[in-house]
């Protein structure tokens, strides 16, 4: 069971003042605010497993494999609605971004060849995972849309923008970081 961070832990400060650095600062992103605020809140529900693996198929099982994660995505498959569907690509896009721009590393587990995902180009479905959940721009999801239709067409940036935060991650594991 993962639990809560609460609003005003060091953390949440730390993740906003490296990803403001990173992707404005450094990166030269312009009115990336609203992307900024978002990847922080995917970096604290990541900092728990449960929020890195939230995924879980209709008997409750964890779902590790990102070709799994589309199956569950799918309405013509295991998705019993399309809130499901986006909710899905929402998690595959975050799921592939923290991967790629963090720890970049981890990314030959899923090209392994004996993997299941081992034909995925993580880049390009993160990209259109963050497109498919950026098409729901009606309702409750109408905020949210824009961020994703952003963190779509602007991947590789912010990928690169997590991959500076990760020098900043290393400071504050060695105390560098001011509460």
């Amino acid at each position: 069971m993962m639990r809560e961070v609460s609003s005003d832990h060091p953390i949440r400060r730390f993740f906003a003042e490296a990803l403001h650095e990173s992707l404005s600062g450094k990166l030269g992103l312009q009115n990336a605010e609203d992307c900024e605020r978002y990847l922080g809140e995917m970096l604290v529900n990541f900092l728990h497993h449960d929020g890195l693996y939230a995924i879980r198929d209709a008997e409750g099982r964890r779902v590790v494999a990102v070709t799994d994660m589309l199956v569950e995505g799918d309405v013509r498959l295991n998705a019993d609605s399309f809130a499901r569907e986006r909710e899905v690509h929402q998690h595959i896009g975050d799921f592939l971004l923290f991967w790629s721009g963090v720890f970049p590393e981890f990314l030959k587990h899923l090209k392994a060849p004996l993997a299941k995902d081992a034909l995925l180009d993580p880049i390009r479905q993160g990209q259109y995972s963050y497109y498919v959940a950026s098409t729901f721009d009606h309702g409750d999801y109408a905020d949210q849309a824009p961020v994703l239709r952003r963190l779509s067409e602007e991947f590789e940036a912010f990928r690169d923008g997590l991959g500076m935060l990760r020098t900043s991650f290393e400071g504050f594991a060695r105390g560098g970081f001011q509460a």
